[in-house]
């Protein structure tokens, strides 16, 4: 049998890149590149805005804020690593009834579920199918409905019951651009008024995470997903399926004719919201991000220089000024640098940023704390030229 290809930590980065469409904008709508993300984590309501832009080439709000007006894009409570998610309405029918297990599982080790433990869960659930067939609710009304009937029972973790176990989506105006909105639940088929997928199949949701993550190990899909069993999901499409090596020996499952670009192609500047998938769905973020900096992008944005994750960054807004703040991990030359200053205030074009909303028209100003930075600018121009000729 032929030894396995390696693939460099380069190889790897570059090829996540192309296949999450950050190595250069791309002109599609944007539905297909949701899909084709296999969805977006979307807690923080702005964050697929974010997500969009630095993908999109021309990306406005409005297109995103269309899409879940119209229902064509949903916001299901409990997908992948049971958090919320956008996602097309069709993948919200197909991939939520395979996140019901992980949802359970989630539910029977929280201690929510040890608050309830005298009632009967399968009627509380019942009983709130039967509300939330009136009307949408906030959790925690839904919760206090449900304690009319169960008085001795915990309200807010009845509520949290019904968003684990039912399949229930945030309806608008809760994630429309500009709008606040309290975070509702509605069941998924009474708001697509469709039913859900009654034969999903787990094997085309790792196939779509291998084109859009991939190559990736077993635990890398689970880590992304939360599913068990995904070895032998990946052993039944080993046939279909190619392998490789990482430089740690680890084997690598593919998808065929998916995208190596050249280890040395240049990669743009891009800022990242703080819970983009593109950081959550390894094992191993090594293809991204350096693991003594793994845990410094916790809750923040992240900005890529040359692919990998070098600094951080966020929005603050006070009175009338806007302004981009920046860490950075290490030095930058004086060319990303530049890049970085010049796509700072930029972010705020989607607005999307820590966990506003929304933030006024005022000034703009990129702050950061970057060592040596006025020698470096010296550099800049040389290097703009050396690295825009070698991307010819």
């Amino acid at each position: 049998m032929p030894a396995r290809k390696v693939l460099t930590r380069r190889d790897l980065n570059r090829s996540l890149l192309e296949r999450q469409m950050l190595l250069r904008r791309v002109d599609r709508p944007a539905l297909e590149v949701v899909e084709r993300l296999v969805g977006m984590q979307a807690q923080v309501p702005t964050d697929p805005y974010m997500a969009l832009w630095s993908r999109i080439e021309g990306f406005q709000a409005h297109q995103l804020s269309e899409l879940i007006a119209e229902r064509r894009a949903v916001r299901v409570v409990g997908l992948m690593r049971t958090t919320i998610h956008l996602v097309s309405a069709r993948d919200a029918l197909a991939i939520r009834p395979l996140m019901q297990p992980v949802l359970e599982r989630a539910w029977r080790y929280s201690p929510f579920s040890r608050r309830l433990a005298g009632a009967d869960v399968d009627e509380v659930v019942a009983a709130g199918l039967e509300l939330l067939a009136e009307r949408p609710y906030v959790a925690t009304e839904l919760g206090k409905r449900l304690q009319e009937r169960w008085p001795e029972a915990d309200a807010n973790s009845m509520g949290y019951a019904i968003r684990h176990l039912v399949p229930v989506l945030q309806p608008p105006p809760r994630g429309l651009w500009g709008q606040g909105g309290l975070a509702q639940v509605e069941t998924i088929e009474r708001w697509l008024g469709r039913p859900l997928d009654s034969n999903p199949s787990v094997d085309a949701l790792v196939l779509r995470y291998l084109a859009a993550f991939g190559p990736a190990t077993a635990k890398d899909v689970q880590v992304w997903s939360w599913l068990t069993g995904i070895r032998e999901v990946l052993e039944r499409l080993r046939p279909r399926l190619r392998t490789f090596s990482d430089e740690n020996g680890r084997e690598l499952f593919d998808v065929p004719d998916a995208p190596f670009p050249d280890p040395d192609t240049p990669a743009p500047v891009r800022f990242l919201p703080e819970y983009d998938n593109i950081a959550l769905s390894h094992d191993d973020r090594i293809r991204l991000i350096d693991r003594r900096f793994s845990e410094a992008i916790w809750m923040r944005g992240s900005i890529l220089v040359d692919g990998f994750v070098r600094g951080t960054w966020c929005i603050d807004t006070k009175r009338n000024q806007t302004v981009v703040r920046i860490g950075l991990f290490d030095s930058l030359t004086g060319f990303d640098w530049a890049e970085v200053e010049a796509g700072g205030p930029a972010c705020r074009v989607p607005g999307a940023g820590c966990s506003n909303a929304r933030h006024p028209h005022g000034r703009d100003r990129v702050t950061g704390t970057d060592p040596a930075a006025g020698q470096r600018r010296q550099q800049g121009e040389h290097e703009w030229r050396r690295r825009h000729a070698n991307s010819r």
